[in-house]
């Protein structure tokens, strides 16, 4: 097999070869000076089982077309097989009508995607699972959560940890690391008076005394996680911390995250940390490279990816 980067996340790339002992294929991923992308495939992927890692992240639009493009190179060397590796799925939050006269956002890029000649997709933890309906292709939805679950075992005392869904919508996710740790599970109320803002309105559980552990898909703005530490520590919570699988964390939520109550905030590279990520004394890094090589190992030898949801 070969594996082929684009520019969203080299490092995650690199770490995700090392795993798999297998060298990045080398191609050239450039802008024209209008901003056009050029791509070029140097190495022979004829026959081969290729897997394009690139997340489309930040900046989305741009990701997003060096993954088509990347495609469209490799579809035209003849490739066996193409699947795109997509740690953060972008555009996922626009899966529905949220208004008359909207786009489904997710299912035009899945549109995309298909179209370019990607056979299968990899990702993990969908912004919403039915979202892997949308493509007319093989789509594996990985989860966080395994990785996740041996970390805060690893750092903190589950006889004491509450386990918090920031929203009603997030429930489902919360109750599985709940589930998987043995421990309570409590949930914010809160309203969203228009995109980007949320309100806390009540706290659903007891946390009187109990160290609690934000979960959720993915942090942009830090608001919700700020609100809702906020209220957690004031309904008698201990301590406040959060994991959240992708970190976008766009227009100064790092600083927001950093003034906060919050003890901690871990994020996944499925999104490469910016300055200000790694400048914040209390945003933490998560690898899930080792768990993408895995699932990339058993897609290329045909095996069973089911174990990894463990």
């Amino acid at each position: 097999m070969k594996l082929v980067a684009g520019n969203s996340n080299p490092a995650f790339a690199d770490a995700v070869a090392r795993y798999l002992d297998l060298p990045l294929a080398k191609c050239t991923v450039q802008k024209f000076a209008d901003k056009e992308i050029f791509v070029e495939i140097h190495d022979n992927v004829r026959g081969e089982d290729v897997f394009i890692l690139q997340s489309t992240s930040f900046p989305a639009n741009d990701n997003l077309m060096e993954l088509l493009i990347l495609s469209d190179a490799v579809r035209r060397s003849s490739a066996r097989r193409i699947t795109a590796v997509l740690p953060y799925f972008g555009y996922a939050r626009q899966d529905r009508k949220s208004a008359p006269r909207t786009p489904i956002s997710a299912k035009l890029v899945a549109n995309l995607i298909v179209e370019s000649g990607i056979n299968r997709v990899l990702t993990m933890d969908l912004h919403a699972g039915q979202i892997q309906g949308f493509f007319d292709i093989p789509c594996d939805n990985l989860f966080a959560a395994p990785v996740s679950v041996r970390d805060i075992k690893k750092h903190y005392n589950t006889s004491k940890l509450t386990i918090v869904s920031p929203d009603a919508g997030g429930v489902v996710r919360a109750r599985n690391f709940a589930s998987r740790l043995g421990c309570p599970l409590a949930i914010v109320d809160k309203r969203r008076p228009k995109a980007g803002v949320s309100e806390v309105m009540h706290i659903i559980g007891d946390v009187a005394g109990q160290s609690c552990i934000l979960i959720d898909d993915m942090v942009d703005s830090g608001g919700t996680l700020v609100n809702a530490a906020d209220a957690l520590l004031s309904s008698g919570a201990t301590e406040v911390s959060a994991y959240i699988t992708h970190g976008v964390l766009s227009s100064g939520a790092p600083e927001r995250i950093a003034k906060s109550k919050l003890k901690e905030l871990v994020v996944t590279d499925s999104i490469a940390e910016t300055k200000a990520v790694r400048k914040a004394h209390n945003i933490r890094i998560m690898s899930i490279s080792d768990h993408i090589g895995e699932a990339i190992a058993r897609t290329a030898a045909e095996q069973s990816v089911s174990s990894l949801f463990d």
